[in-house]
């Protein structure tokens, strides 16, 4: 297989535009542009229900039904489907691991959908359990895991065909705080050792880093993209959460 973490061309490793898309005859989202470079780490931010699980959907044409534009590397999600997936690493916001599969087992099984073969499968699984400190625990039965030690197999998983992005929804749902706090350094780490691109899906504000890209989606229209920083300032309010208030109370102006 070859490697496709490598830059394509210049092209951003994400770029949506104009995304449109609507469930029931509901508005779910509303016309969401935005575009991640290799490397670069940003935060979805938005409450429940904002649409964020939407976005992602999209993206990996979970669902399809919609207007606008996705690419992934340069390549259309749609009329480039082999191209721009095997670019997309995801770890959902539900687990999806097999609990009465070893570690090593889940990978390997990841790896032939991606057309690995055993040995390629094990190297690159064996890579990626050293990555996020899991190699001595390859061979126990994921249902012996601890929450944050199962999310850490899913990023192994989601990495092991050495995508350009990684989408991560919600990651740290059930975590507690510092499996949390592990999870968003170790996302941070990639991005700057490994060149991956992340966009990470949350509610939480506390995840976000000093310095970090902030998209807030609310209602399914993109409020905000910039770093958290940048934000208070705009709206002249001291931290993050006060300006995350502002932007989704109900009277916040969409800006």
């Amino acid at each position: 297989m070859s490697d496709v973490s490598a830059h394509d061309g210049g092209e951003p490793a994400l770029e949506v535009r104009e995304l449109s898309f609507a469930y029931a005859g509901t508005p779910v989202l509303d016309a969401v542009s935005l575009a991640i470079a290799a490397g670069e780490f940003a935060v979805l931010l938005g409450p429940n229900g904002a649409g964020k699980t939407t976005l992602f959907s999209l993206i990996t044409r979970l669902h399809d039904r919609r207007r606008g534009e996705i690419r992934i590397g340069g390549f259309d999600v749609r009329r480039q489907a082999v191209q721009a997936h095997a670019r997309i690493g995801v770890v959902f916001q539900q687990p999806t691991l097999d609990l009465d599969l070893n570690v090593a087992q889940n990978l390997a099984y990841h790896g032939a959908l991606h057309g690995m073969g055993p040995g390629e499968a094990r190297r690159r699984g064996e890579a990626q359990l050293t990555r996020v400190g899991l190699a001595e625990l390859r061979r126990r039965r994921v249902r012996r895991l601890s929450g944050g030690q199962r999310r850490r197999v899913e990023i192994a998983r989601g990495l092991l065909h050495e995508p350009r992005l990684l989408l991560l929804d919600e990651p740290t749902v059930g975590l507690d705080v510092a499996s949390r706090r592990d999870l968003v350094e170790h996302a941070h780490r990639l991005c700057a050792e490994e060149g991956v691109a992340v966009l990470w899906a949350t509610h939480l504000i506390d995840e976000v880093r000093p310095g970090d890209r902030v998209l807030v989606l609310h209602r399914g229209r993109l409020l905000a993209d910039s770093t958290a920083e940048a934000l208070t300032a705009r709206l002249g309010v001291a931290t993050l959460g006060e300006a995350f208030d502002r932007l989704v109370g109900e009277d916040a102006p969409c800006v």
